[in-house]
């Protein structure tokens, strides 16, 4: 089985590459001179040439801030890409694993989200993902959409690493205490991602929209305060604030854990307390 990973240097995409693969399986990872989504028109030239089995697009438009004033961009990596290989997908008889985010929903649910709860995204970025979930659903009938939560890893841009850069810089923190969410590690999301091309292959695969993040929801500080346990060193004062204290271009929900259930029933997949695996990340990054 081909198995073609756009985003390759990416947080997931990285990580997919890391992996233990069953025997018989050759996992592509082009980088952006040989598949560019920012170019949605030139993605199915570019699939012919490496002729997938499966496609798990990890690439993405995430700067989200930015996106509120580059939406043409936004919609074209997250919107336009993911139609045109879904489009690919269908003439070929491949099959399709699209990461999404947790940003598809307005945060004022007071419960977990569940997969067909109503969406109704804040910002740019999250209607861009949106937009490439519905591409996908109208395209393919083979796919697999995963939403997650908070991504990070011991490489690439993301909470964990600024806090620690921050945290060598300043004596005092001031970190967001009333956006709640599930921070969820990468590696974690690449183990799913093998469970599900696993069934794809033996054709027990069940299609359609699952929501996959670390287990209990936490707040930013939380994260943060996780990040810098005491034992920890450099270890700043940390102080709660609201998100009014710290605005942002783009609005974020209040609110957006996920329910991991469904594909737990679907997948045998068990939701990772972050604690857990942010421990080795953070292991990974003093070594």
């Amino acid at each position: 089985m081909r198995i073609l990973v756009t985003g390759g240097t990416g947080q997931v995409g990285t990580e997919l590459q890391r992996i233990s693969w069953p025997a018989g399986t050759a996992v592509l990872a082009p980088g952006r001179d040989q598949l560019d989504l920012a170019a949605p028109q030139d993605l199915a030239a570019a699939l012919d040439r490496c002729a997938p089995d499966v496609l798990v697009n990890c690439a993405a438009y995430t700067a989200v801030d930015k996106a509120e004033s580059d939406t043409d961009a936004a919609m074209a990596v997250n919107a336009a890409a993911p139609e045109a290989m879904a489009r690919w997908c269908t003439d070929h008889g491949a099959a399709l694993i699209q990461l999404s985010t947790d940003y598809v929903f307005d945060g004022t649910k007071p419960a977990p989200y569940v997969e067909d709860d109503p969406t109704g995204p804040l910002n740019v970025y999250g209607r861009s993902k949106l937009a490439g979930e519905q591409a996908v659903r109208a395209a393919l009938e083979r796919h697999v959409i995963l939403r997650t939560s908070w991504v990070y890893a011991a490489h690439g841009a993301n909470f964990v690493r600024t806090m620690l850069r921050l945290g060598r810089e300043r004596k005092e923190l001031s970190i967001v205490a009333d956006q709640h969410g599930c921070p969820t590690w990468a590696g974690d999301i690449a183990a799913v991602v093998t469970a599900i091309t696993a069934r794809i292959q033996a054709g027990t695969a069940e299609w359609g929209t699952f929501h996959y993040s670390g287990a209990r929801p936490a707040t930013w500080y939380d994260f943060a305060a996780e990040i810098f346990f005491p034992e920890r060193r450099p270890r700043p004062v940390l102080k709660p604030i609201p998100t009014a204290a710290y605005p942002t271009p783009a609005r974020r929900p209040a609110s957006s854990v996920l329910d991991c259930g469904k594909i737990r029933r679907a997948y045998g997949v068990e939701a990772v307390p972050w604690q857990h695996s942010l421990a080795r990340v953070l292991s990974d990054l003093a070594t």
